[in-house]
């Protein structure tokens, strides 16, 4: 017979096994702190020593990091999916700002088809609740915290499409956005019209998932980020018209 006894699983790789699906699910996230020993310990229903021999098995595995006097994290490598010498390269190639929001319209269209199809109700809760902080945000002209809210949203779609790759790839993909590798986020938002036109995209991103209509829910993410994607490229024009203005005035001044 090709069966073979099972062996029984020491308590500290139950913990392991537990944490490790929390990191790929994308509940824990990078940079998130882990609760003090002794109140995971308590929550998980284990001893110390088996928690210790748990993290130290993560740590090994580069999933979880030590920082003295401060706790254990889950490791921010787990959202780095570029090397530093390739995003340098992509920050400096004109067409990336639309071969990335090309790629997002891609992988958000299917996540958010998917999602109007397989997201629980507690997925499209967060998604809802995350649109009703940008409205109060709005409402209080915050532009910094509706851009923060901005990623989240999008973020909150993947992750009710409840698929594990698309995630960790998104999650580091909009690591770059939030840096300012692809295009500068903070410039869209500081114009009040275009703020009210996302704010209305995303209403209707949202309403399509709360029907659950697959179909209606990709083609708003596509309206969305070609929305984007033509408010860039007429910032482009404009920067370089003012360019071109300005070496106009240096040489009459000269």
């Amino acid at each position: 017979m090709p069966f073979q006894k099972i062996p029984a699983q020491k308590l500290s790789q139950a913990v392991q096994s537990q944490i490790e699906s929390l990191i790929l699910q994308g509940i824990l996230r990078p940079g998130e702190r882990l609760p003090a020993e002794r109140e995971l310990s308590e929550s998980l229903g284990v001893s110390r020593p088996s928690l210790r021999e748990a993290i130290a098995d993560l740590q090994q595995a580069g999933l979880l990091t030590s920082r003295p006097g401060s706790g254990i994290y889950v490791a921010e490598v787990l959202g780095s999916a570029f090397a530093p010498a390739l995003v340098r390269l992509i920050s400096r190639h004109e067409r990336a700002p639309y071969d990335y929001l090309d790629f997002r319209k891609d992988i958000e269209g299917l996540a958010a088809e998917r999602a109007a199809r397989h997201a629980s109700d507690a997925d499209l809760g967060v998604i809802a609740a995350t649109l009703a902080q940008m409205e109060k945000a709005r409402q209080v002209n915050d532009a910094q915290v509706e851009s923060a809210l901005d990623v989240q949203f999008h973020m909150a779609i993947v992750e009710a499409s409840h698929n594990i790759i698309a995630l960790h790839m998104m999650r580091a993909m909009y690591d770059l956005l939030r840096e300012g590798v692809f295009y500068n986020r903070a410039r869209l938002f500081d114009d009040p019209a275009i703020r009210a036109a996302l704010l209305d995209q995303h209403r209707a991103i949202n309403a399509a998932l709360q029907d659950r209509d697959g179909p209606r829910a990709r083609q708003a993410i596509v309206v969305h980020l070609d929305f984007v994607s033509t408010r860039l490229a007429a910032q482009a024009r404009s920067d370089a018209n003012a360019d071109i203005a300005r070496l106009r005035l240096r040489h009459i001044a000269e």
